[in-house]
């Protein structure tokens, strides 16, 4: 009897209320979080976000760094319908962007898969492959200056030895070749960079893939296009989305090698707005042609995203 009394005021005994701890725990949680993200949220809130909201007031002002920015409403934005060096910066600029962004990640992507090979020396070629990329753009737009010069440059004398010195691009002092001399040294410059971003998401694919599929008889061209491009949609989503922004912003490459010139071939967003900003002092006209800029990045940001979200559906 005792014995059952004792067992049944055990099991009538409520258990432990832990939601106090639990609450603490995540309240505690949540605090070390904010202040883990502090330190760059702050830098991010000072340093971008303040200055991006005010550049929207900012793009619709007349300014020129002296006194307060004043409104002036459309102003600005009907200056940009008659700028000619705003729309060829424009230009160039989606030329560049639409043949740099392809060529480096295609470059990119071979030069990942090869090095990704048992290939004897791999490490010595990464390591040469991503060099450029830590160079300094100043020493290396000299020299390949220097490469590309018309008269005694090392390409040209290549060129000339080849068509028994008949021709060979004026490059840089040309109008149509200097913006192909452009994109050649940006892609040199960046595509290391790139290919270890799509090595490391090589590397994260399971062999046992490729093992099944060799078992069942694909070729290496069938297991590229059925187990490698699939498996690397979310890491070349990720360097597209770079590689879009990073080609639109482009000013020091240019602005070392051509400086825009010869004439504006090689005028770029970028520089555009560095030259209306520091050699005008016209920061509210600047300030627009960076909303332009803010815009385009954007947009095209957007429909990569659109792009990628209906593929993976």
């Amino acid at each position: 009897m005792t014995q059952a009394t004792s067992a049944a005021r055990t099991s009538h005994v409520a258990a432990p209320d832990h939601s106090k701890a639990n609450k603490a725990i995540g309240r505690r949680n949540l605090r070390n979080g904010l202040i883990f993200i502090a330190p760059n949220f702050i830098g991010f809130l000072i340093l971008i976000l303040i200055p991006v909201v005010q550049l929207f007031y900012i793009g619709f002002s007349k300014w020129s760094a002296f006194g307060d920015p004043k409104f002036n409403g459309l102003t600005n934005w009907v200056r940009l319908t008659h700028d000619s060096n705003f729309q060829a910066a424009f230009v160039n600029t989606i030329v560049y962007s639409v043949v740099h962004i392809p060529l480096t990640l295609a470059i990119a992507f071979g030069l990942a898969v090869l090095l990704n090979t048992n290939l004897k020396g791999r490490a010595f070629f990464r390591t040469v492959a991503f060099f450029p990329y830590i160079t300094s753009i100043v020493a290396a737009a000299q020299v390949w200056n220097m490469l590309f010069d018309a008269k005694s440059g090392v390409i040209n004398q290549i060129i000339r030895f080849f068509t028994g010195g008949a021709w060979a691009p004026g490059w840089m002092g040309d109008t149509k070749w200097a913006m192909v001399a452009v994109i050649i040294v940006a892609t040199w410059r960046e595509v290391g960079y790139f290919m270890i971003l799509i090595l490391a998401g090589l590397q994260t694919i399971p062999g046992e893939l490729y093992e099944a599929a060799s078992i069942d008889g694909a070729n290496g061209w069938q297991q590229f296009w059925k187990i490698t491009v699939p498996c690397m949609r979310p890491t070349l989503f990720f360097v597209l989305v770079t590689l879009t922004i990073q080609s639109f912003k482009i000013l020091d490459l240019t602005l070392v090698m051509t400086n825009g010139g010869p004439g504006t071939s090689t005028l770029m967003l970028a520089q555009y707005i560095y030259q209306v900003a520091f050699n005008r002092q016209d920061f509210g006209y600047s300030g627009t042609v960076s909303l332009v800029l803010f815009a385009l990045c954007m947009i095209v940001t957007l429909i990569q995203f659109w792009y990628n979200n209906k593929k993976e559906k």
